[in-house]
């Protein structure tokens, strides 16, 4: 039977000797799992979950088919039977649920962190410390037999099937364009002799696995370097690989050395399915379109639009892992968004952290993590509904609580409702959006444009009071500061009061970039994540692909910044050193193309009608500006801590009102997911 809603998502897909249940496909990520001691059963659990919430097929994180193919030293490759053994208890979860699992096959090459990086020439990376030396003609052989046996060994564990790593960079990918392969073997040279390196891999995998097991080849349909493939080789490569024997091509889009967002919250939702469409037609194998597609109705569109047979949502699992049970059942307004921060997925892979979800700290903590309903009825007040207290407030109805959610303001969200209004991070509304819908769901007593008293609190009986009253900017104290031309952050993106053409801001962690990003947008120009075209436009991607790698000829043309921008800050360094792991290049390169002006070792001397007077070093300097917008960080907000306990009652502080140095919504929310567990 047909969905009315979503008629082509959830639209079964015949490979011929098996069927996928719907068109999507969890994409590979890799959690950290895979290396830690017991770190197997916990990803059985992770994936198990994400099979009952009805995805088609899931894809592993990328398991090296030999030990030099490893990211880490510490790493494991798939490579004999007794690892192939240990993986079992991973394809019986999922398939007792009744899902399908793909092995990712993923040689590193060059973008290893280890002292022994090889690759197709001796070359090294820009994202790794180590160079990589050439494998030999002998060595390349090998590398190929390993792939085989990396298969065989998934379909000895119980694997579907395996998707062979062709793209983003890696070992494969530098094979195949001239930017990394320089050899002068047979694997070397024109474009036909460079592909027969993947070509080779997936003819002997296929007749190493027989014809009922799936193969993906992850192509790379778009570098997004100089010196990448051009959209013919990208053609050429997409017919040879199924007349090689894959099942299926999944898309890779860009490098990960390449100076273009492909996945951060910047890109516009399915941002990069066009490129997918061009190849629609030119295989007969189905194709499958990736980056940023994060919702059943994105997915539905790209499937609608022509652009491809499945789509591939990768972290939108970590956010919510019965995304597609509820596409199925209409519940779209209940899943709980990716809104693609990184901050608790890639960021913790880069520091080798186990991998989490901003939105959801069960993700990949699923043996650990657990709301169960109480034994005990109990009444609990939350006061404050920012991220922490949301969660607070909706984990203590999960388990079956009587709950007051307490708010001073007219709405719920807290400071996400600031991060919103930032070009680039719209996406921060669909978490408000998500705990809206749940708290009704859950019939928590939201108790909006009410500021809790200890009066309130006292009279209410209440068993627990939870406060997540979040912070308050940080004051700061030089001669002037309270000149009317100085703001705070909440002034200007939650009063939206009027800033004039020439600005400076005080601080230049996470608030002070996003205010600036803020400040270089006309507010009348919808912001370039809303739309693919102005957004290729200004991170200077070329839509015709005429050039190998697709970049434009001429560059990023970026819209010009309505306001002349300062960024200041007290520190050495360079600026938002702080900021996010692997976005944080993004924010800097954005605040670059604006034109923004970065200024370190400032002293704030005094502000007055003529600007701001301030010390570069040693250089005294007046900057003649229309505001001064202070991001000088936050303290807790937090008054009625002491009155409580005075009173006897239980109190628990979270978020930001208990500590708001280098605080973040991933803490604030894990914090009170942790919290309301042990109440």
């Amino acid at each position: 039977m047909a969905h009315s809603t979503y008629p082509h998502l959830l639209s079964p897909l015949n490979l011929g000797f098996t069927t996928l249940k719907n068109r999507v496909i969890m994409g590979s990520m890799h959690t950290m799992l895979e290396d830690i001691p017991g770190g197997i059963d916990r990803l059985a659990a992770f994936y198990a979950e994400r099979a009952k919430g009805q995805v088609g097929l899931i894809v592993t994180g990328g398991i090296a088919p030999n030990l030099d193919g490893r990211a880490l030293p510490m790493g494991h490759a798939m490579d004999t039977v007794e690892e192939a053994e240990k993986h079992k208890v991973v394809t019986k979860a999922v398939h007792d649920e009744g899902g399908k699992i793909c092995m990712q096959i993923l040689h590193v090459g060059r973008y290893g962190y280890s002292p022994n990086n090889v690759s197709a020439s001796e070359t090294k990376a820009p994202i790794s410390p180590y160079p990589s030396r050439a494998l030999t003609t002998d060595e390349v052989e090998q590398t190929i037999e390993d792939y085989v046996q990396s298969a065989r060994m998934a379909q000895h564990a119980d694997y579907d099937g395996v998707e062979i790593m062709g793209s983003e960079g890696y070992l494969i990918n530098q094979f195949i364009v001239t930017k990394v392969n320089r050899r002068e073997d047979k694997w070397g040279g024109d474009y036909e002799a460079r592909i027969q390196f993947p070509l080779e891999i997936i003819r002997r995998t296929r007749a190493a696995v027989g014809e009922n097991f799936i193969i993906i080849y992850r192509l790379s349909m778009i570098d997004l370097v100089k010196g990448g493939s051009t959209w013919e080789e990208v053609v050429h490569l997409a017919k040879e690989v199924e007349k090689a024997g894959a099942t299926i091509i999944n898309s890779g889009i860009g490098w990960h050395e390449s100076r273009v967002p492909t996945i951060g919250t910047v890109v516009p939702k399915g941002g990069f399915a066009w490129v997918t469409k061009r190849l629609m037609g030119a295989v007969n194998i189905p194709l499958i379109a990736t980056n940023r597609i994060n919702m059943p109705d994105v997915a539905e569109q790209v499937l609608a639009d022509g652009c491809a047979d499945m789509v591939s949502m990768a972290r939108p699992f970590l956010a919510d892992p019965e995304l597609v049970q509820k596409a199925i059942e209409n519940r779209p307004e209940e899943i709980n968004t990716c809104i693609a921060c990184n901050q608790a997925c890639l960021d913790h892979t880069f520091s080798m952290q186990v991998c989490s979800c901003i939105v959801n700290p069960r993700a990949c903590h699923e043996t650990e993590l657990n709301y169960t309903v109480s034994d005990t009825k109990k009444k609990i007040a939350v006061i404050g509904a920012g991220p922490a207290g949301l969660e607070a407030a909706l984990g203590s109805a999960k388990r079956g609580y009587e709950v007051h959610l307490y708010e001073a303001s007219h709405r719920i969200g807290g400071q996400f409702n600031m991060a919103k209004e930032i070009p680039g991070k719209e996406e921060y509304g669909q978490t408000i959006r998500y705990y809206s819908t749940m708290l009704t769901k859950h019939d928590v007593n939201v108790h909006l444009n009410t500021k809790a008293t200890i009066d309130t609190l006292n009279k209410g009986s209440f068993d627990d009071i939870i406060l997540a009253t979040g912070v308050t900017p940080r004051k700061v104290t030089f001669e002037g500061s309270d000149h009317e031309k100085v703001l705070t952050y909440a002034d200007v993106l939650k009063d939206k009061k009027t800033v004039g053409k020439r600005v400076a801001i005080i601080g230049s962690g996470g608030i002070g970039f996003d205010v600036a990003e803020y400040l270089a947008h006309d507010m009348n120009h919808a912001s370039v994540s809303l739309d693919v075209s102005d957004y290729m436009k200004e991170w200077g991607v070329d839509m015709e692909y005429n050039h190998g790698g697709s970049l434009a000829e001429n560059g990023a043309k970026p819209l010009k910044s309505p306001r002349e921008i300062f960024l200041l800050k007290r520190s050495k360094g360079k600026h938002g050193k702080h900021l996010g792991k692997t976005t944080g290049w993004i924010h800097r390169s954005s605040l670059a193309m604006k034109k923004v002006n970065m200024l370190a070792e400032v002293t704030y001397k005094k502000m007055d009608d003529e600007g701001l007077h301030i010390t570069v070093g040693e250089e005294e300097r007046i900057l003649a500006v229309d505001n001064v917008i202070v991001c000088a960080g936050q303290v807790p907000l937090n008054d009625l801590h002491e009155a409580l306990v005075n009173a006897g009652q239980s109190v628990h502080v979270i978020g930001g009102a208990h500590i708001a140095k280098d605080l973040d919504a991933k803490k604030a929310i894990k914090e009170a997911m942790e919290l309301v567990i042990q109440l």
